[in-house]
């Protein structure tokens, strides 16, 4: 696995790919940097008139659900139409399903359209998707992640979903083959406004790269970033630009020594 991750990496770097993200204005800044500090190239485009064109040449779409309303609905609704006709995967981040009815019938409306598709939730926003009951505070999971596997697995079988990554305290990529755990990051990233949705964003980057384990490369890297960030940190704000480094330098060594995961048989 460990080689796997560093070889992706590696091709993301030598690759640059253009990732375009349909996101909320309170993240924009944070996930630009992330994915330019992993070695993609962002592009943040909301508007209509131009979203055929940027989908074309995009190698992935993000879309984000964080400030949502009407017209975003719209513009988000046709940028997933783009994708499919042009074959590009899509990354889904729920924020904030179960919260409202509108997010949740977006969501569930989204995760129906679109083809290519990935989810990357917390446990409560990956539950009310599947239509299981969830306890959600905003946009903040009241639920462990590993209570969401089972939801997981039916956004799968009934969305046809190619990955769900589930963020918390334990991270989850699940699968049709299989289930992976991971125990890295550290608890000071909760408290990092749009942590979950730079991890949307990473995601993006490596379904550019190889579609089949995009969330697993994006999991264990911002969980090993986010710990290695950590012992050099002295809260939130200044992990949150240490973690930016950490994505900017890390090797394949780095990888090897702090990841830890686990595989689960379905």
């Amino acid at each position: 696995m460990h080689a796997i991750i560093s070889q992706r990496l590696q091709q993301l770097r030598y690759t640059q790919p253009l990732i375009l993200n349909v996101t909320n204005y309170v993240v924009m800044n944070n996930t630009a940097n992330a994915l330019l500090a992993i070695g993609a190239s962002p592009i943040m485009a909301h508007s209509r008139q131009e979203m055929a064109e940027m989908v074309n040449i995009a190698k992935a779409v993000v879309i984000n659900l964080g400030t949502l309303d009407s017209l975003w609905v719209e513009r988000m609704r046709f940028a997933i139409i783009q994708a499919n006709l042009c074959g590009k995967p899509v990354i889904l981040d729920p924020v904030g399903c179960g919260a409202s009815q509108l997010r949740t019938q977006v969501a569930q409306e989204f995760s129906q359209l679109a083809d290519k598709l990935i989810v990357r939730a917390n446990a409560s926003e990956i539950m009310a998707l599947a239509n299981v009951k969830s306890q959600v505070k905003g946009v903040d999971a009241l639920d462990a992640s590993e209570k969401a596997i089972l939801a997981a697995q039916h956004l799968i079988d009934h969305y046809g979903a190619r990955q769900v990554v589930i963020s918390g305290q334990l991270d989850y990529v699940v699968t049709n083959q299989g289930i992976h755990q991971f125990n890295n990051g550290h608890e000071w990233m909760p408290k990092i406004t749009g942590m979950g949705c730079t991890h949307t964003a990473l995601t993006g980057a490596f379904a550019a790269i190889d579609l089949d384990c995009a969330g697993l490369c994006s999991t264990a890297i911002l969980g090993v970033c986010g710990q290695l960030a950590a012992k050099h940190s002295q809260g939130p704000g200044s992990m949150q630009v240490n973690i930016l480094d950490k994505l900017y330098g890390l090797d394949a060594q780095a990888i090897e020594y702090t990841l830890e995961s686990a595989i689960y048989e379905l």
